[in-house]
């Protein structure tokens, strides 16, 4: 694909943005560990929410939705759309805790729920565990994505797009992003978040447009769609056809991803109960409020915004490329189109719109990665006493430290399937969901419940990996296999000790019974009094994706009175959750 002049200068002039904010930063990023990992806990609901937006709109994702619809149809993508009920238990339910902890990443919330060496061991391993080899992992399959945008769009025809120029590409990917990401902080990288949602976002939804109006409109691509593939009907419905002799997607599969996987897994970005980078905005939020008004804005864009624009492209290069479901990755189908479609002009801004969403989560990881390091161990173990200054320049170090274990993994996972991947992390982390959430309302859980969860989950996934070769099967064997182990270790080792657990109580507040003995010391404590409905409030509020998607679908293929139906609950239930918000007395809340 050649690139005219307008499609440089608009790459040119993006690159030129994201550098000037870096530099506009960097006095204030420096200041304290604070502000380089937290933006001086003052962000504002939008500007943090939409942060987590951007961050979960990877290089990967489109590339990912395109693999999930050729391989399953529109309901493949209930692997990511699962989870939006575990958010939005995050929004109702834990964005509150996480504000009152405050804490500068999940991992040091360790220390404030248990105590003593388990708990100081826990933290240490976790925070290099996450930073080194989960976060490696994101990165590696991040940057492959991109790499395959550059190869079919950029490259395609060269040398490059043999492989043998893997490592030049990567090393200017990592060169452009680390640059900022290290001079700015948090703060560099939330506010080029927000100009890069915007940016990649407007790109999206361009793009789609220009694919649909390339088949003749969205009838013609029904048409085409459902005439090219034997079961073709599948691949318009939200739900899977389970009575149709060859399923796209098998019932049990979808009853795993639906009711197991989004609390039994841990997965980046769509944790139980919170964590990893979502942690880390709600941390900066300047308030309680915040706090749940960004990772609700989160939500409700990530699934209700987000997801067309990918799926009407998705769906073109399936209409497109008849023969894009026996490729290894059919992922490709996304920037294949953006290399045989787009026009000049229309490729610049693609390419931005890649390079905004790859920027915006690569600069969030390795931040994220980067206050593990520091604050988690560096800080913790090693050098406790050290002054503000000395530990930014530590932080800066450590972010050039994970960009050069992220090329690394970045180089091995190249040729990775993108929805393969997220599918093997879920699959890893399954069974360790569960002891994240009850954490907080169950006196009970220790250290070891955590640690014990960890370990267990790892060695059943490797036993288990040798005789299932779906990871939605192993995700579902692995949490059956490391639930009963996590609980049967919490009942066999002792709990943790009354100061901890009283601590933790007035300091975090969680109402329930799960804190019935401590209540029973602590009987001044103000706690939470509305569990119960914050959780009936999550659910409401994920009735609002589950009949948006559907919704906005259904009039876009002409059933317009169906879809206004679907539109019309969602919006009801838009108004419940607002009285139910009412009821809770957040909506004015602001410490």
């Amino acid at each position: 694909m050649t690139l005219a002049t307008i499609d440089w200068i608009i790459i040119v002039t993006y690159f030129a943005i994201a550098l000037g904010v870096g530099l506009t930063f960097r006095k204030r990023a420096g200041s304290s560990l604070d502000e380089f990992f937290l933006s001086g806990r003052s962000l504002p609901w939008w500007i943090a929410g939409t942060s987590m937006v951007a961050t979960s709109f990877a290089a990967d994702t489109p590339l990912a939705v395109t693999a999930l619809v050729a391989r399953h149809g529109i309901a493949g993508n209930w692997f990511w759309w699962s989870f939006a009920l575990g958010g939005m238990v995050t929004v109702f339910v834990y964005a509150r805790l996480w504000r009152r902890a405050a804490v500068m990443t999940d991992v040091e919330l360790v220390e404030l729920r248990y105590g003593g060496k388990p708990a100081a061991f826990l933290r240490g391993f976790r925070s290099i565990y996450i930073a080194f080899l989960v976060n490696s992992i994101i990165v590696g399959w991040v940057t492959a994505a991109m790499l395959n945008v550059l190869k079919f769009t950029v490259f395609s025809g060269t040398e490059a797009a043999t492989g043998t120029s893997d490592w030049l590409i990567i090393l200017a990917l990592f060169a452009i992003v680390g640059l900022y990401s290290t001079l700015s902080g948090l703060w560099g990288v939330v506010i080029t978040d927000f100009l890069q949602f915007i940016v990649a976002m407007g790109g999206s939804i361009v793009f789609a447009f220009y694919c649909v109006r390339h088949v003749g409109g969205l009838d013609a691509l029904r048409e085409r769609l459902v005439t090219s593939y034997e079961g073709g009907e599948q691949i318009l419905r939200f739900l899977p056809d389970f009575s149709a002799a060859d399923p796209w997607m098998p019932l049990n599969i979808f009853l795993i991803m639906l009711f197991v996987q989004w609390w039994a897994s841990w997965y980046p970005g769509s944790e139980p109960g919170g964590g990893g980078s979502t942690v880390q905005r709600m941390a900066s939020c300047r308030s309680e409020r915040d706090s749940l008004l960004a990772t609700l804005w989160f939500q409700l864009a990530h699934y209700c915004l987000r997801p067309w624009p990918w799926l009407l492209v998705a769906l073109t290069a399936l209409a497109v490329y008849p023969d894009l479901r026996e490729l290894d990755d059919p992922g490709v189908g996304f920037p294949m189109l953006i290399r045989d479609l787009a026009p000049a002009g229309l490729r610049g801004i693609m390419l931005v719109t890649f390079f905004a969403a790859f920027m915006s989560t690569i600069s969030t990881q390795i931040n994220w990665a980067a206050s593990y390091l520091v604050g988690d161990f560096y800080k913790r173990f090693l050098k406790p006493d050290a002054s503000e200054k000395h530990l930014t320049r530590v932080s800066r170090l450590a972010t050039i430290g994970v960009i050069v274990v992220c090329i690394g993994s970045s180089w091995l996972m190249r040729g990775i399937p993108v929805d393969e991947a997220w599918k093997f992390l879920a699959a890893l982390g399954a069974g360790t969901g569960a002891v994240f959430m009850l954490r907080w309302f169950w006196w009970r859980v220790n250290a070891w419940s955590e640690i014990s969860a960890m370990i267990a989950s790892l060695i059943y996934f490797i036993i288990v990996s040798r005789y299932v070769e779906s990871n939605e099967h192993r995700l579902a064997i692995v949490a059956a296999l490391t639930i009963p182990t996590w609980l049967l270790v919490t009942f066999l080792t002792r709990p943790e000790n009354d100061a901890t657990l009283d601590a933790f109580y007035e300091k975090i507040r969680p109402g329930g019974a799960g804190w019935k003995p401590v209540a029973a010391r602590k009987p001044g404590v103000d706690v939470d009094q509305h569990v119960v409905m914050s959780f009936v409030t999550a659910f409401v509020a994920t009735a609002v994706v589950y009949l948006t998607i559907p919704g906005v679908g259904l009039i876009l293929f002409g059933e317009t009175s169906r879809g206004l139906i679907a539109l019309g609950g969602a919006a009801l239930c838009c108004v419940s959750v607002y009285k139910l918000v009412h009821r809770l007395g957040w909506e004015g809340q602001t410490q």
